[in-house]
């Protein structure tokens, strides 16, 4: 019985990470649209928490977060850059379910950090490369829209929602009353 409740509970964080994952960004006064380039500042931070759950949850928030980027009307390429994360959720997921204790050091959890922020802009930048050249493009725009705005601003944009996932989960991971694989170290 413990393990089903254990499932029902990560079922029902995973609905309430979905339900933050989409409407921060339908709702944020603090987004930046530049296509393909798109920052609202937080976006990544549900799908950051599930990563800290488990892979399964990782999978679930990041998938149904990406098709509510669909819902609220973002760009198509903006979807499906969305979508990408399931990419580096399921990495990160893996490795903290490898080793849950990445995040209880300054010195493990800035390279695992560097890492899931390199995956995903690396994925966003194939996508956007994509869409972009689907069009009539020039090297010199490609350089700025999407290596410079795409790739580097994901690198910072998911540096940002990193350290906000993890001042968030520090309390939470004490009162949700679930298996989850990342540790987080409360001061």
């Amino acid at each position: 019985m413990t393990n089903q409740m254990n499932k029902i509970k990560s079922m029902t964080v995973a609905a309430m990470l979905c339900a933050v994952g989409i409407i921060i960004p339908m709702f944020s006064p603090l987004k930046i649209l530049i296509e393909p380039a798109s920052f609202t500042l937080a976006s990544h931070v549900a799908v950051f928490i599930a990563m800290f759950i488990s892979p399964a949850v990782a999978i679930s928030v990041a998938a149904i977060t990406g098709v509510g980027f669909f819902i609220a009307g973002f760009p198509m390429v903006v979807v499906w850059r969305a979508l990408t994360h399931i990419i580096f959720a399921t990495l990160g997921a893996l490795m903290l379910k490898k080793n849950g204790n990445i995040l209880l050091s300054f010195k493990s959890s800035i390279p695992f950090a560097l890492l899931i922020s390199l995956v995903h802009a690396i994925a966003e930048v194939f996508v956007s490369t994509i869409f972009y050249f689907g069009g009539t493009a020039d090297t010199t725009t490609y350089i700025v829209n999407v290596l410079l705005l795409v790739g580097v601003g994901t690198v910072v944009h998911s540096l940002f929602d990193f350290a906000i996932a993890v001042a968030v989960w520090k309390p939470l991971q004490h009162v949700i009353s679930i298996p989850a694989n990342a540790k987080i170290k409360a001061r």
